[in-house]
């Protein structure tokens, strides 16, 4: 599979996770928020699931890779769902969008550390760049930065066990789709029991919901979250979590391109200038620079070699 195609898709996975954080803003202020996500995890779980046995990828899991799989689902569905639910209905969207833009840094240093990889220059330079976007666009937003709240603290809870999750996929033996599928659906269950305790009265809120409300959900449940980690975590575990990680820099940008066009609000001259600030950290983060020079160096290699034959 090629890079180019790989990187092409995880943009228009950024595309569909930027478009849920609205979405799912909207639908914890409607409806329980660890209800409605164990609800929608479990819903996307089963979407995976159908999908790989309508192409014949469902295979069947060993006991050491069940394993492998509930405990990424702990991280991965439980913990960052949980606590992504419980900040976006305590935090303005602007915090939550800067905590969230923190994925990338989080991720490359817990390669560093767990996967023992050396960051080029360039991919440290594309991260703090795309960082210093996050901050440039959600700095200059309407809604400011305001004050740490537990909500942001939750938000950043979340952004630490995705983290974890992505080194646990690169290092499970699982094949990602499948791992997904299975992952969401264990993730679901945990989140259903975690419901009935800290929310009584939480799947009854579900009864409430109207037929706009609805079809938000399915929009997150299958194509951002099915779909979306889906292929997403078939990305890291062909590049790398900290090389995919680093397109997450573009959630905030397409959140605030979405509530532009959906929404009608307002994009200043100071939030497109932090665009451009993700842009370039997503080329050089993502190690496209780094391909760059080492095809320079293959071509001046072999040109050399020419040369020397013809002496």
């Amino acid at each position: 599979m090629r890079k180019s195609f790989i990187y092409a898709l995880l943009i228009a996975i950024m595309v569909a996770w930027g478009l849920n954080v609205t979405a799912l803003k909207i639908l914890v202020e409607h409806f329980s928020p660890v209800a409605l996500t164990a609800l929608r995890i479990l819903t996307a779980g089963l979407v995976v699931l159908l999908f790989l046995w309508g192409i014949g990828k469902l295979q069947k899991v060993s006991w050491n890779e069940a394993k492998q799989i509930g405990l990424a689902a702990l991280f991965s569905v439980v913990a960052h769902h949980f606590f992504l639910a419980l900040g976006l209905a305590r935090t303005t969207a602007v915090n939550a969008g800067l905590v969230l833009g923190m994925v990338p840094l989080v991720t490359a240093l817990l390669a560093i550390v767990f996967l023992g990889q050396r960051p080029t220059l360039f991919r440290l330079l594309g991260i703090a760049l795309g960082f210093f976007g996050v901050v440039f666009v959600v700095v200059n937003g309407d809604g400011g930065l305001g004050h740490l709240s537990v909500g942001d603290v939750y938000v950043f809870l979340a952004v630490l066990a995705q983290g974890i999750s992505f080194i646990m996929i690169k290092k499970a033996t699982v094949e990602a789709r499948v791992m997904t599928g299975w992952m969401l659906v264990f993730g679901s269950l945990w989140l259903f029991v975690l419901s009935l305790v800290l929310e009584p009265s939480g799947l009854s809120s579900l009864k409430e919901g109207t037929l706009p409300l609805w079809l938000i959900f399915l929009a997150s449940a299958v194509v951002a979250t099915a779909l979306g980690h889906m292929f997403y975590n078939q990305a890291v575990q062909y590049l790398g979590p900290a090389e995919s990680a680093v397109f997450i820099n573009l959630n905030p940008l397409f959140s605030l391109l979405g509530a532009h066009w959906l929404l009608g609000e307002p994009i200043s001259w100071m939030q497109l200038a932090g665009f451009l600030f993700i842009v370039a950290g997503v080329m050089l983060g993502s190690g496209g620079m780094d391909d760059v020079i080492a095809r320079f160096r293959r071509a001046k290699a072999v040109e050399g070699g020419r040369k020397a034959g013809m002496w």
